[in-house]
């Protein structure tokens, strides 16, 4: 069995003024975890019960160095690796999408299984402002490839890549390489 993060510290204010909505609805959440294989890493997270807004993010609490990780996918403990990303990380998921980093980008710890299903949720979504009969059809061909690769009756690949170093892929099978 795979070791789990393990909780150290835990933050928390509520009552916070909310910079969307002016009203003092924010809380605001800093927890430091140990995650075997990588380290210790801060979780960032703040949620306004009033206007819904929500944004989280991870960091390392000691420098890493600009990474990327390249896992294929292949067993039931490839979907099961841990993922630690960041807001300012790209992941790719070969032949079907990427999340890109930016201002709406969210940090996280997850398993691949995990990403697969966020992916999944965006296709999902896309696929139901689609008007066109054939951009359906290509979304659920993605997401019935998603469930098979979920279910090891696919192989696939993802890869992290993070200019920060607060991201990874954490599986022996994962293939590590700096980045500029």
């Amino acid at each position: 069995m795979a070791k789990q993060e393990k909780p150290l510290n835990h933050t928390a204010l509520s009552g916070q003024k909310c910079p969307f909505c002016n009203k003092d609805s924010l809380s605001l959440i800093e927890q430091e975890l140990e995650v075997p294989y990588f380290g210790n890493i801060f979780l960032f997270s703040m949620q306004c019960s009033s206007c819904k807004a929500h944004k989280t993010d991870v960091e390392a609490s000691e420098q890493k160095e600009p990474a990327s990780f390249t896992l294929k996918i292949e067993t039931k403990e490839d979907v099961n690796a841990r993922v630690i990303k960041s807001s300012e990380a790209k992941v790719e998921v070969k032949g079907i999408g990427t999340i890109e980093p930016g201002e709406a980008s969210e940090g996280f710890v997850s398993n691949v299984e995990g990403v697969l299903n966020k992916l999944k949720a965006q296709i999902e979504h896309l696929k139901n402002a689609e008007e066109e009969e054939s951009q359906k059809q290509k979304a659920d061909r993605m997401i019935a490839k998603i469930d098979k690769i979920i279910a090891c009756r696919e192989q696939g690949e993802i890869k992290i890549s993070d200019p920060t170093g607060n991201s990874a892929i954490i599986s022996p099978n994962a293939v590590k390489k700096k980045i500029k």
